[in-house]
């Protein structure tokens, strides 16, 4: 199921092609060369991130990982992605993770991020997940996009990653119960 927002389009990616995995590489050198800490170094190449998405997709074939992009209503170029990590042991299936929410820097501050957010939050209920975690920068945009939604702060760990050029950053786990929809007329439906 897809849903629209004024200039972008929420989906939910079911299969892969090479324009998808062309456009998510292209996203993710963007955010890579913004400084943003996302598993990557400065140095990354083409191959390794086309590799990632490839294993990205898949997860999501063998329904290990959910993966929804926004898209440009006008270019369809995607604008922005979030995962949903559903493969976890037996003991925590009532939970889920959130991972490498990405908005290309074209797109800023239009709320995609906050949409991707919502989308996920509901697909994650429809599969019956009640708590959500994932972590992120401390004090980066993120950071502060995650509290205005909702998400509580359960710590930092200092110096837990690198970003891109090599220095160390701190990073914030958060956590999100989900014991409701969050609008019940965007809840996607999954087959």
């Amino acid at each position: 199921m897809s849903i629209s927002n004024k200039d972008f389009v929420i989906e939910e990616i079911k299969e892969s092609s090479d324009i998808l995995i062309t456009q998510l590489v292209d996203l993710t050198f963007n955010i890579v060369q913004g400084g943003a800490s996302i598993g990557f170094m400065d140095d990354l190449a083409t191959e390794h991130a086309s590799r990632f998405w490839t294993e990205v997709l898949g997860k999501v074939k063998q329904q290990k990982t959910v993966l929804i992009v926004a898209k440009d209503d006008l270019t369809n170029r995607i604008a922005g992605t979030v995962q949903l990590q559903i493969d976890l042991p037996s003991n925590q299936i009532h939970r889920a993770d959130v991972a490498k929410m990405l908005v290309h820097t074209d797109f800023r501050r239009m709320g995609i991020a906050q949409g991707l957010l919502r989308h996920i939050e509901n697909i994650a209920i429809n599969l019956n997940k009640t708590l959500l975690v994932l972590d992120t920068v401390t004090h980066s945009p993120a950071y502060h996009m995650y509290q205005k939604c909702g998400w509580t702060i359960v710590g930092d760990i200092p110096n837990y990653a690198l970003l891109p050029n090599g220095l160390p950053c701190s990073t914030t786990y958060f956590y999100k119960s989900l014991n409701k929809p969050t609008t019940k007329t965007n809840s996607p439906q999954i087959h």
